[in-house]
């Protein structure tokens, strides 16, 4: 069952499936709208340009029709005549031939869009496959086809029927009208015909459209395993990302176990917190962070502290604040100043002592000043975003 479902599909096509097949050349396109924007343009131009066209054409089909006796005997001015009367059959004609060919240019962009693809001029064998083509013969797309081209048989057909016997009458009254109001009355009732079988198009564009929208995306729809093996390729094997991650936790805890020599002193809770402080004598800014950890990581810590005989002082408030509050490398903040000092003074008189017994041994702080709101284990402390005594999940640390 499992193999059945990784082989249905079922995903949506990722981005990068639809921009490989838009550089391909397959992108949704809609043969009817294309059509229906088009036919109704050239409709809509004849409606409007119909009158002057055809004044136009007369003026220009009378001018062909007298020639002197001149232009009868010189075949170079009867050519010059021919090409002057071409020339108005062409410029009458222009503005709907540039009305038809914008909205033609245009009509792609209502589905699909413009693309351009040299895949698309090259050749492609497989379409000589009789095999395939017996397959696209017995498609769903083939039997919508089908049905579409019977539907506008069927539609256009019965409009226009419509259209004849509705203007029967109308077209046989152009014979007793004067050729001057015959040809725009003939114009007009050419244009609304065709205006109106054209509009029964639109029914079937309107369907149309969002059809060939939805069978393209069902098209390039993707199996669960294209989309795993895509995204392995795109973003990386999460098994070997986490790997990277993994050596790099594992790079950054050696680098902050190399700086825990260097520290004045390790806070310590005792056993589940360990934070290693360091003060430049000398220089700008408060005591930092260089290595800090909780149970394993935390003794860790201790164990190269003593190795190194880098000061312990156990100050369990102390240490769960300062773990709870910087990060490595931060300065300690503000509200602990005072009891860092005070650490920091006996880390001194304890160096001030191993050097010269003779003075008096230090006291070890006990009642060191660390606000009870930054104590994760203190019922007053405040996480951001949470008031003081609410349930923080401090008891999990």
């Amino acid at each position: 069952m499992a193999e059945a479902s990784n082989a249905e599909k079922t995903e949506p096509a990722s981005q990068r499936r639809l921009d490989q097949a838009r550089k391909n050349g397959d992108i949704p396109r809609s043969r009817e709208v294309a059509t229906f924007t088009v036919l109704m343009t050239a409709g809509a131009g004849l409606w409007m340009m119909g009158g002057g066209l055809v004044a136009k054409l007369s003026s220009v089909l009378q001018g062909g029709l007298s020639l002197d006796r001149e232009q009868i005997h010189n075949p170079a001015l009867l050519m010059e005549r021919v090409t002057a009367d071409v020339a108005g059959v062409i410029l009458a004609c222009l503005p709907l031939a540039a009305m038809v060919m914008l909205v033609m240019l245009a009509s792609p962009l209502v589905i699909g869009g413009w693309n351009f693809s040299a895949k698309s001029f090259l050749p492609n064998f497989g379409k000589l496959n009789p095999m395939r083509g017996l397959g696209n013969m017995v498609s769903t797309n083939a039997l919508v086809e089908l049905l579409k081209a019977v539907a506008k048989t069927l539609l256009v057909g019965a409009v226009a029927w419509y259209v004849v016997m509705s203007q029967k009458d109308a077209v046989l009254g152009l014979a007793l009208e004067p050729f001057g109001t015959a040809a725009p009355h003939l114009a007009s009732i050419l244009a609304k015909s065709f205006l109106t079988m054209v509009g029964s198009l639109g029914a079937i564009a309107i369907l149309d459209g969002p059809y060939q929208i939805w069978h393209y995306a069902d098209k390039l729809k993707m199996t669960r395993q294209e989309v795993i093996q895509e995204s392995k390729e795109s973003d990386g094997n999460p098994q070997i990302k986490g790997k990277i991650r993994q050596l790099q936790r594992e790079m950054a805890r050696k680098r902050m176990m190399a700086n825990v020599p260097t520290a004045d002193v390790v806070v310590t809770n005792p056993t589940h917190f360990a934070v290693a402080l360091k003060y430049a004598d000398g220089q700008r800014g408060a005591p930092r962070v260089v290595a800090k950890g909780t149970d394993e990581v935390a003794a860790k810590i201790r164990e190269i502290a003593k190795e190194n005989k880098v000061a312990l002082l156990e100050a369990p408030a102390l240490a769960r604040a300062l773990y709870k509050h910087t990060d490595i490398d931060d300065e300690i903040p503000e509200r602990l100043y005072s009891a860092v000092a005070e650490v920091l003074a006996y880390v001194y008189q304890l160096r001030a002592y191993a050097k010269d017994s003779r003075q008096q041994y230090p006291d070890r702080p006990t009642r060191l000043p660390v606000p009870p709101e930054m104590d994760p284990f203190d019922p007053a402390y405040k996480a951001p975003g949470t008031q003081a005594g609410a349930d923080t999940g401090a008891d999990e640390l």
